[in-house]
């Protein structure tokens, strides 16, 4: 079970399949999730707000998805020697192209994204450690 830390609408995905691998997901692996708790936009999305819902939630309830693990709770060895490890395990949902869904990312994401060029991550993340 990971967060998802975008604003595309899942709050709570389950990973099902890691690809091109036998072994648990990394930070920058690829994974296929199903969306398990979707996220609600407060009382201005909805009847009569600015914004509808289904405009809001770009995924539903039990959408099958691509994601990109962003953040693991297991310690991670760094080249330099330094071990980071983060207090949750979270992902951003992506398209079959690796484009994100959402447009905003809230949360700070690994660094190692950056050696498996994950660029538009980065660069929609506010940091990355």
């Amino acid at each position: 079970m990971l967060n998802c830390i975008d604003n595309s609408g899942a709050a709570v995905v389950e990973c099902v399949k890691v690809f091109r691998s036998k072994r648990a997901a990394k930070i920058g692996d690829r994974i296929i999730v199903v969306v398990q708790k979707q996220r609600n936009f407060g009382p201005e999305s909805g009847p009569g707000g600015s914004v509808s819902i289904s405009a809001a939630n770009k995924v539903r309830r039990g959408d099958i998805r691509h994601a990109v693990v962003v953040r693991t709770a297991k310690q991670l060895q760094r080249p330099d020697g330094s071990v980071v490890k983060f207090d949750d395990n979270a992902c951003v949902l992506i398209n079959k192209g690796g484009e994100p869904i959402g447009t905003r990312l809230n949360g700070l994401v690994g660094k190692e994204l950056r050696d498996k060029k994950w660029s538009k991550i980065l660069s929609l993340a506010p940091m990355h450690l």
